[in-house]
């Protein structure tokens, strides 16, 4: 089954940042629904596994053959002694497990069992590798064969990755027999360098690029960037800010917005199959959901590029 080409991620379902209650959380999942989202990307890092068992009782009201689910692994959940004590990772939640790097066979194998039982399923679409920047060996030589392995038994139905750089996962490419990639943040308005090695990697062989962080944190989420804004979850630095504002002055000129084009954007290159954007309430993906419904003219990508604000 094909990606939906705007896709939910279900951090904020695992309260980062803030809590939202269960029937928010399950009413960002129905409006995700009634907007024609079938793609939905969660992990058990999202709240210490509380993204994984919402998301899951959520689409326990839908047809299991009618949409696509992605979790990771990379960071098994061990349980804690009960205390007052909160995640100190982002999410608000009791800090009743700890994460634990591991990409070896048996880590890999005991986080999906542990994501099934969570999620209420007993197969998963995708798999990703979780964050393995500093796990390379482990990753290639254990967590992959094992991702192999469950493919193979049609226990998941695509393997890959989830980071935040281009240059591991390009790695990847060449190395393994990959499916699908999660791209975080490092192909969007403000960041083209992925087009210099991975995309065409990706495109070459087949392997589907899932764009996520197309806001960059939130600086293109508006239609007017702030000087207040994040970008790569700090705050942005000024000319990145400047350079913000210069694209959706440009925008304006094309009649479209900046976030409807950093939307856009990604879904150009014919190896990106899905933008993953993620929403804490019903409001927000409705918006996300006009964003992407946005028209948003060819003519502007020259525009920017003649310009200078975006790479060749």
């Amino acid at each position: 089954m094909p990606l939906s080409e705007l896709s939910l991620g279900c951090a904020q379902l695992g309260n980062l940042y803030r809590a939202i209650s269960d029937e928010e959380a399950f009413d960002t999942v129905a409006a995700a629904w009634e907007q024609g989202i079938r793609y939905f990307d969660t992990a058990p890092h999202y709240g210490l596994g509380l993204s994984e068992r919402r998301l899951g009782a959520a689409l326990a009201e839908y047809p299991r053959d009618e949409y696509v689910l992605s979790t990771k692994v990379g960071r098994l959940l061990e349980p804690l002694p009960t205390s007052d004590a909160r995640d100190d990772d982002g999410y608000d939640v009791p800090a009743t497990h700890r994460r634990v790097w591991d990409f070896s066979r048996d880590g890999v194998l005991r986080s999906l069992a542990s994501s099934l039982e969570r999620l209420g399923l007993d197969r998963i679409d995708v798999v990703y590798l979780h964050d393995p920047d500093d796990h390379w060996d482990d990753a290639l030589r254990h967590a992959y064969p094992a991702l192999e392995e469950l493919r193979a038994q049609g226990t998941v139905s695509s393997i890959g990755a989830g980071m935040n750089q281009t240059a591991m996962l390009a790695q990847f490419a060449r190395e393994t027999d990959m499916d699908t990639f999660m791209l975080a943040g490092r192909y969007t308005l403000l960041e083209q360098g992925a087009l210099e090695e991975l995309l065409p990697l990706c495109e070459a062989r087949g392997i589907a690029v899932v764009a996520a962080g197309v806001f960059n944190s939130g600086l293109l989420a508006r239609a007017e960037p702030s000087s207040r804004a994040h970008y790569d979850y700090g705050e942005a630095p000024r000319e990145l800010v400047e350079r913000a504002r210069r694209i959706a002055e440009v925008c304006g000129e094309h009649g479209t917005t900046l976030p409807a084009a950093a939307i856009a954007y990604p879904l150009v290159h014919p190896a990106v199959v899905s933008v993953c954007v993620g929403a804490r309430s019903r409001e927000q993906i409705v918006r996300n959901a006009q964003l992407y419904r946005q028209s948003v003219p060819a003519e502007l990508w020259p525009a920017l590029r003649s310009r200078a604000l975006l790479e060749p």
